[in-house]
């Protein structure tokens, strides 16, 4: 059976143990790194990761883009919102449409 973490800053990730996912605080890149390529070998299948956290860790992430899992998810955070999250929903929509249906500008 696939699991769902959430992972960042404390204020940012609890709120998603009430969903039933496992929630993992963690507000340093290095430790991220491991974190994230632990989760990926130990059956999770979506990652939420916090916008902030991610930024640290883009290289890990790009990693794991295209295998069908984990799915690496950004999420804003309470330390505010890149535009990455987005971005990437963007990018996704490219790549299986062909085009930026939703985002067109």
């Amino acid at each position: 059976m696939y699991k769902i973490a959430a992972v960042g800053d404390s204020d940012s990730v609890m709120g998603f143990a009430a969903l039933g996912l496992s929630v993992f605080e963690c507000d340093d890149g290095e430790a991220a790194k491991t974190l994230v390529r632990r989760l990926a070998e130990n059956g999770f299948a979506v990652i939420y990761i916090t916008e902030y956290l991610a930024s640290f860790i883009m290289p890990v992430i790009e990693q794991y883009a295209d295998s069908p899992t984990p799915a690496i998810i950004l999420i804003p955070g309470v330390k505010g919102n890149t535009g990455e999250g987005i971005e990437n929903v963007r990018r996704s929509v490219v790549k299986a449409v062909g085009s930026d249906i939703i985002f067109n500008k």
